[in-house]
């Protein structure tokens, strides 16, 4: 499964659980920056290959 965010290539690895829209499945490099919004809880997904 690719990344939510347009443009990205990157296999998702982190379920983003939004409270003000959709959960998304993203990569770690876009879930880094988006977790440290207030509300927002990461869940990693079962893969294989965390980079």
């Amino acid at each position: 499964m690719e990344c939510a965010r347009e443009g990205c290539d990157r296999d998702a690895a982190v379920r983003l659980h939004i409270p003000w829209t959709d959960n998304e499945e993203v990569c770690t490099a876009h879930a880094r920056g988006f977790v440290q919004k207030e509300g927002v809880v990461a869940e990693p997904l079962d893969v294989d290959d965390w980079r």
